[in-house]
């Protein structure tokens, strides 16, 4: 698959311009602070840009504004995250202002949807 040199570029420019929630989160996955697991913010996924991702267990973490309540938005997200289970991959949304507010759950719900993943990675 081809790289989008003009994606990749956005995607660097998206990092400088994170949300307070995308600030918050990546304070607290990056450097393997969650689970000792690596996590990548603004990661370029053909065609798309997700938020957060762990390649190791194969997690998408996508943070939602109020825009993304909309009907264009929301039959844009399903679509993008249709795309990316079919790749095999996991996707979680959680909205802007519970991780700014809930932030103990928002962990907890990650933590759970992670050992989840490794349950199903490690079963026969």
């Amino acid at each position: 698959m081809k790289f989008d040199l003009q994606l990749l570029e956005f995607a660097k420019s998206m990092r400088h311009s994170a949300t307070d929630a995308e600030q918050l989160m990546w304070q607290l996955l990056r450097a393997k602070q969650f689970m000792n697991l690596k996590f990548r913010r603004q990661h370029v996924i053909l065609p798309y840009i997700v938020d957060f991702y762990c390649h190791e267990i194969g997690l998408v973490i996508e943070l939602d504004g109020g825009q993304h309540g909309r009907d264009g938005a929301i039959e844009y997200d399903a679509e993008r995250t249709k795309f990316l289970e079919a790749l095999g991959l996991k996707v979680v949304r959680y909205w802007n202002h519970e991780v700014l507010n809930k932030t103990d759950e928002v962990l907890e719900g990650l933590w759970e949807a992670c050992l989840e993943i490794k349950s199903k990675s490690t079963s026969p």
